[in-house]
C-alpha cells in the first residue's frame, strides 16, 4: 500500500500545505473576527451581491451560495473575469476578492463596480487592490498573508457568507460558521495523516491515484465538485472535471461510453442528504452505468446537521484527498509553474 504517512508527506510537501488544510476551522474562526475589523455597515442592496474574482479567490462566492440554500433572499452572483454582469446596477453590492491584491481581471471588476456607482467591498492581503480601494475609501477586509490563494478558502467563504448578510442578500450565519469549525476540527483528526491508514480520505486518494477524476455534485454539492476539480488540478497536478447532476444525465452520460479506450477514468459522486430524492435515485443509477464501463466509481456523503456543516466537511475532504494525491503522485502540492508562466507571458505581452 502506498504510504501516506506524515513523514511522507513531509517529503513531498516542503511547505506544509498539508498543515493550511488541516487549520481550516481555525481559518473559519479567524474570519469571522477579520470581517469585523473592517467594521462594514450594513447596507441594504436590493440588486443582490456580485462576488469578483477569479480561481481560490473567487470560489468562496458559489461556496456562501450553496451554504444559504433558501436562506438567500436576493440574488448572490459570480464574475469570472474583467467584466460585471450586465444586470448589475448601483443598487448592487460588490465584493471584490484577490487573495495577492493583483489580479487583473479583479482590479478590472474594481474598476467597473466604481464606475457603475455600487457599493464596492475589497477582500485581499494587499497589492494594487487595497492600494486602490484606500485610496478610494472603500472598506477592505484583510486576509492574512502567506497563504496559496486556494488554501484562503475558508476565509473567502466566511467573507462571502458575511457581506450577503450585510447587504440583505441572505441570513447571517454567524454561530453556524463557529459550529462548522468544531465540526471540522473533528473531521480533520479523523482523516488527517494521523487517522487511520484505511480513513476515508486516504482511501479514495489511492482509489482515484493514476486516474482522471470526474466529481459530480448537485445542488449544496455542485460547488464542492469545482472545488474538487481545482484542487485537484493544482495540488495534484491532474487533469479532472466536473459536472452537475441532473444535467450531466442529459449529455455527459453517454461520453463515457469510449471512456475505456482513452485511458483510466474514476467517478466522484458527492451525495448529500437534502438533495432532491431523484437526484440521489440518480446518483445510483449514473455510478452504474459508468462502473459498468470498467471505471472506478465512489459516492461520497456530506457529514453534518446543517447545510453549512456539511459544506465544510466536503471541501475539506476534497481538500486533503487532492493533497494525498499530489503525495502519491510525489509532486509537491505548492508549485503550480504552468499559472506563473501565463501570467508573466501576459505581463510580458
Amino acid at each position: 500500500m502506498l504510504s501516506l504517512s506524515r513523514d511522507r508527506i513531509s517529503e513531498v510537501d516542503v511547505t506544509g500545505q498539508l498543515v493550511e488544510i488541516l487549520d481550516m476551522p481555525e481559518h473559519l474562526r479567524d474570519a469571522q473576527w477579520r470581517v469585523e475589523s473592517a467594521e462594514l455597515e450594513p447596507h441594504d442592496s436590493p440588486g443582490g451581491l456580485v462576488v469578483a474574482g477569479m480561481g481560490g479567490s473567487s470560489i468562496g462566492g458559489s461556496l456562501a451560495r450553496a451554504a444559504l440554500g433558501d436562506r438567500a433572499s436576493r440574488p448572490i452572483a459570480l464574475a469570472r473575469g474583467y467584466a460585471l454582469p450586465s444586470w448589475a446596477t448601483p443598487d448592487t453590492t460588490v465584493l471584490c476578492t484577490s487573495y495577492s491584491g493583483n489580479t487583473e481581471e479583479t482590479l478590472a471588476a474594481y474598476d467597473a463596480a466604481r464606475a457603475l456607482g455600487a457599493r464596492t467591498i475589497v477582500a485581499t492581503t494587499g497589492g494594487k487592490l487595497a492600494e486602490q480601494a484606500r485610496a478610494d475609501g472603500v472598506p477592505v477586509v484583510p486576509m492574512p498573508g502567506g497563504f496559496q490563494p486556494r488554501a484562503a478558502v475558508a476565509y473567502s467563504l466566511v467573507t462571502a457568507l458575511e457581506v450577503a448578510a450585510l447587504c440583505g442578500a441572505g441570513e447571517r450565519l454567524h454561530s453556524e460558521v463557529d459550529v462548522a469549525a468544531e465540526h471540522a476540527e473533528r473531521l480533520a483528526a479523523r482523516w488527517g495523516p494521523d487517522g487511520d491508514d484505511d480513513s476515508l480520505a486516504k482511501t479514495l486518494a489511492r482509489g482515484l491515484h493514476g486516474t482522471v477524476a470526474q466529481i459530480a455534485g448537485a445542488e449544496l454539492t455542485a460547488p464542492v465538485a469545482y472545488r474538487w476539480k481545482t484542487q485537484i488540478n493544482e495540488n495534484a497536478k491532474l487533469p479532472a472535471f466536473c459536472a452537475e447532476l441532473p444535467e450531466l444525465d442529459h449529455n455527459e452520460i453517454a461520453g463515457w461510453d469510449g471512456a475505456h479506450g482513452l485511458g483510466p477514468f474514476s467517478a466522484v459522486f458527492l451525495d448529500d442528504s437534502d438533495l432532491h430524492p431523484r437526484v440521489r435515485q440518480r446518483i445510483e443509477l449514473t455510478r452504474g452505468l459508468i462502473a459498468s464501463r470498467g471505471a472506478p466509481t465512489f459516492r461520497i456523503e456530506t457529514i453534518g446537521e446543517t447545510r453549512l456543516e456539511r459544506l465544510v466537511s466536503a471541501i475539506l475532504l476534497g481538500d486533503l484527498v487532492s493533497l494525498y494525491l499530489a503525495v502519491l503522485r510525489g509532486v509537491d502540492p505548492a508549485r503550480v509553474e504552468a499559472i506563473e508562466s501565463l501570467k508573466a507571458a501576459l505581463v510580458g505581452g
